[in-house]
């Protein structure tokens, strides 16, 4: 059996926390800048115009991009829905609570024109207004952090209080580095990419439960040694298959990144910089954290 990882490495992780702790949060600091300052938002959280479009013959993506552009609307999302055959597109542009009805009439008018020989159809036109926007991207910030706080009662009965903080720095540690990357890069913020943080954090946390699991076992069978020997054996443990569960992971992630379209391509640009991230901190972030709790707790064992 081939083993990419030797069952027996003896790598001393512990040693390295003091240097993964400081670049990390000056990583976070950066991303929470850039958050809160360069953080761009999609029609969903912002305010737009929704118009569903069908055509009698196929039109590509690309092509309905390129004629929007030419008339202005450089934001617009192009997506396909229900059967390929059906040849149905959504199509999202920004506008505000002023001019979202003269946005919407000039969107549907150049399609007909440009499309006219494709017989299209508009089918629905949706507006949502700058108020919504904002309701819904709060409601987006929301289901992240009650999703964080339910990780922290369930790791907090499962094992130990002080593992619990561990965990959910590690978690903002992840999601906070993706938006920030999203930000400096000018990627939006969408429903899509709330999906896809919401997707991370189960991952990163099944990671770091994973070896907080090994921890622990080997806490019970030997309460003399230190916990940061027992984190060093457990990481060691575990390492193997960390690399290859990641490892796999972000080749399906990468693929579908690559091949899978325009329409998905955020979400899994999210997901590969979160199994990334997520595998990193489970080691270097949630570790170092559960051994600054035991400190401050004066728990000995």
């Amino acid at each position: 059996m081939i083993e990419i990882i030797k069952s027996n490495t003896k790598y001393n992780f512990v040693s390295k926390f003091g240097v993964t702790t400081i670049i990390s949060s000056i990583l976070v600091l950066i991303s929470l800048y850039a958050i809160f300052f360069k953080l761009t938002y999609g029609v969903d959280f912002k305010g737009g115009a929704e118009i569903q479009a069908k055509f009698n013959q196929r039109v590509t993506l690309n092509t309905l991009r390129k004629s929007l552009k030419s008339y202005g609307h450089k934001g617009a999302s192009v997506q396909t829905i229900g059967e390929a055959d059906q040849n149905e597109v959504l199509i999202k542009v920004a506008g505000t609570e002023a001019n979202l009805n003269e946005i919407t009439q000039k969107v549907s008018d150049s399609l007909k024109k440009d499309f006219k020989t494709q017989g299209i159809q508009i089918r629905k036109v949706d507006i949502v207004g700058p108020k919504a926007g904002a309701a819904l991207r709060v409601s987006g910030f929301q289901s992240m952090l009650w999703a964080l706080l339910a990780i922290m009662l369930y790791i907090g009965l499962r094992f130990d209080f002080k593992y619990s903080p561990g965990a959910i720095i590690a978690l903002f540690h992840d999601v906070s580095i993706i938006l920030g990357l999203f930000a400096f890069s000018g990627i939006d913020f969408t429903l899509q990419t709330v999906a896809a943080l919401l997707a991370v954090i189960g991952y990163s946390v099944n990671d770091t439960v994973i070896v907080y699991d090994r921890v622990r076992e080997h806490e019970q069978k030997d309460k003399q040694l230190p916990l940061s020997s027992h984190i060093n054996t457990a990481i060691n443990e575990t390492l193997s298959r960390t690399i290859l569960t990641s490892g796999t992971t972000l080749f399906i992630s990468l693929t579908m990144y690559f091949m899978g379209g325009l329409a998905i391509k955020d979400f899994f640009l999210c997901i590969s910089l979160g199994v990334i991230i997520g595998t990193y901190s489970s080691i270097f972030i949630a570790a170092p954290v559960t051994l600054g709790m035991q400190k401050i707790l004066g728990d000995t064992n």
